[in-house]
């Protein structure tokens, strides 16, 4: 079988590889770019541990061919710190102690960033649509729908001022 030469552009920067046609935007992202901070949780679908943005999309990365991200703007968990500080979001989730196991929290976060991208001031039921994808085994959800609401309800602060 042959390899695709593919350049991919993640948290901002150009990346070549070579992959097989059959191989999952994942399995690019942890094994040939060390990206791990996206996580494999069910494979499906289902869970949202993969959880990553695309073109200002969050989507499953377990369900992306490689070869279908060429061209596209993904970022990952790895691209929301910048210059050594952690994203509002990141910071959120610690306070409001939104992360137990950890699992999760990746992908949970760039769930709750591609909506306060399109939305910034949603409400909390978007909120829980935003995050219906991803599942969390630890916290109940009430944790991660308060952090998101703060970073929400900072940035009408910020507009305001």
């Amino acid at each position: 079988m042959s390899l695709l030469d593919l350049k991919l552009k993640v948290n901002g920067k150009e990346y070549r590889v070579k992959v097989r046609p059959h191989k999952r935007l994942l399995d690019v992202l942890r094994d040939d770019l060390h990206l791990t901070g996206t996580k494999e949780g069910c494979g499906i679908g289902e869970c949202g541990a993969c959880t990553v943005i695309m073109d200002g999309r969050a989507v499953n990365s377990c369900l992306v061919l490689a070869a279908s991200a060429e061209g596209k703007e993904i970022y990952t968990i790895e691209g929301l710190e910048q210059d050594g500080k952690l994203h509002p979001l990141q910071e959120a989730f610690m306070r409001h102690n939104a992360l137990q196991c950890g699992f999760c929290t990746p992908g949970m976060i760039m769930s709750a960033k591609a909506l306060l991208d399109k939305n910034p001031h949603p409400t909390r039921e978007e909120i829980k649509e935003a995050i219906s994808g991803n599942l969390c085994r630890c916290t109940g959800y009430r944790q991660i729908i308060e952090a998101i609401e703060e970073v929400s309800e900072s940035a009408s602060k910020g507009a305001r001022e």
